[in-house]
């Protein structure tokens, strides 16, 4: 016959640790909520006798990971007609005759998955792949990202490289005025950090 004070002492600590693990596992789960007004998207654009540079804003951002689980998801949306580089006919001809805004008015990247560790604080480097929706068609992209997290602050840099010519935009080259087929991109994501650590 089963001592029920042991019984029910036995299914208490079960319980008790269920839930210790069960808050051990959720504090590793964050959500890095993104500022777009401290974000920057630098791009640089190669060309014979010429380099032209530029920004665009983000438009908005959230992403969730979770440290144990390895798991990351989320978006990242900048304005695709926001692109500045300080020459408005330029702008002008970019927004209409590459990017087509008036029909595709923003650029998202999806994380889908992270390789590396990311520490409570500090500094770390990732590998993040997802997908890069730029002109209205998806594609598969795993950029490195530097991640420094700092009293409930994040900050994460990369650098990758747009072929958008390959993906199907327009080359904007001209006669003898030619410009790179890729477009080198800095992208800085600046925010808040929720979710116990």
């Amino acid at each position: 016959m089963k001592d029920p004070v042991r019984s029910a002492s036995g299914r208490s600590a079960f319980i008790a640790g269920s839930l210790l693990f069960a808050a051990s596992a959720f504090a590793q789960h964050q959500t890095f909520t993104v500022d777009p007004n401290a974000c920057q998207v630098a791009w640089s654009l190669g060309g014979n006798g010429h380099h032209v540079t530029g920004t665009f804003h983000v438009q908005s951002g959230s992403i969730d990971f979770d440290r144990t689980a390895h798991t990351i998801s989320g978006s990242v949306v900048v304005a695709a007609g926001s692109g500045n580089s300080g020459d408005a006919s330029r702008d002008k001809k970019m927004n209409k005759d590459v990017l087509d805004v008036e029909h595709y008015s923003e650029i998202t990247f999806v994380p889908q998955k992270y390789d590396g560790a990311i520490a409570p604080t500090g500094d770390s480097t990732i590998q993040v792949s997802g997908t890069f929706t730029l002109h209205g068609t998806p594609h598969d992209l795993t950029v490195p990202m530097q991640i420094h997290i700092d009293a409930g602050n994040l900050t994460a840099k990369t650098h990758f490289v747009v072929p958008y010519v390959k993906w199907g935009l327009k080359d904007p080259s001209v006669f003898i005025l030619k410009v790179a087929k890729e477009v080198d991109i800095d992208l800085t994501l600046t925010g808040k950090l929720t979710g116990a650590s």
